[in-house]
């Protein structure tokens, strides 16, 4: 059987891609989708074969769909409502929603346990974007300084980017121990970023950009870049429909892919 998926956040950019993605595959079926200004009651499918049913109403549709896993591609404060219903629904959960602090992630955690859902979080479904936190993770053992500029769209509300500071903290935790600071200059000074133990992170927000990201790491004498650049929406998609075939097979959150890859 194929696993039921709803969209929460379907007329979103990012949400449209997640929407054609779960048609195109045949492990997975579009069951629902909701949308805040959702006009009406019925979502055209993208291959033109039928409609699922749509709403603004997240309730209304995880009950009368019955999906196995809601997708969320939305902002933070309408992601953590979604998630309580979801989770107490005993609907499984794949959040690709940035911006979710700190006491927000460890709430999913505690509610993937309690409810026993399976729930992916993840600041980036990009394949080659987490394999870049990888070989950055592992370059950071062999230098002492770091930095991390990200380049994103101009609408993009968060700063620095969830995949920039997943990244910083990575490179932290395979260094075992903080990047060194530059011995110049004023760190505290605005143009040197957000500081995460010893990493300024720079944040460019312009249109004409996707996602961008360059890790940059320093040693006398030489220094190592590594890139990842997004050109379309739709490399996502083999991360979020990895997710949504994994997450019914766990118990308890998961944040980040590296897991489903073996990373």
């Amino acid at each position: 059987m194929p696993i039921r998926v709803v969209v929460h956040g379907a007329l979103g950019k990012m949400g449209q891609e997640v929407v054609k993605a779960v048609c195109l595959d045949p492990e997975t079926q579009l069951a629902g989708a909701v949308e805040l200004q959702a006009a009406e009651d019925c979502l055209p499918l993208p291959d033109g074969s039928g409609t699922v049913p749509f709403s603004c109403n997240l309730e209304s549709i995880l009950a009368g769909c019955r999906p196995d896993v809601l997708v969320d591609f939305t902002v933070a404060q309408a992601a953590m409502p979604a998630v309580r219903l979801a989770a107490g629904r005993g609907v499984n959960l794949v959040i690709g929603t940035t911006g979710l602090s700190a006491d927000e992630i460890s709430e999913i955690d505690r509610l993937a346990t309690a409810h026993g859902v399976g729930v992916v979080v993840a600041p980036n479904f990009a394949l080659s974007a987490i394999i870049m936190i990888h070989l950055a993770k592992v370059a950071a053992r062999y230098f002492d300084y770091a930095e991390i500029v990200e380049l994103h769209h101009d609408r993009k509300v968060d700063a620095p980017s969830g995949t920039a500071l997943a990244t910083a903290s990575a490179m932290v935790a395979g260094r075992g121990k903080p990047f060194l600071e530059p011995s110049s200059g004023d760190k505290a000074a605005p143009s040197r970023g957000e500081h995460v133990d010893g990493v300024s992170i720079h944040s460019v927000r312009l249109p004409g950009l996707l996602a961008h990201q360059e890790v940059l790491l320093g040693a006398p004498g030489q220094t190592l870049s590594i890139r990842h650049d997004t050109i379309g929406r739709e490399c996502y998609m083999p991360g979020v429909i990895l997710a949504v075939k994994e997450v019914v097979k766990r118990r308890g959150m998961i944040y980040g892919l590296e897991s489903l890859l073996g990373l």
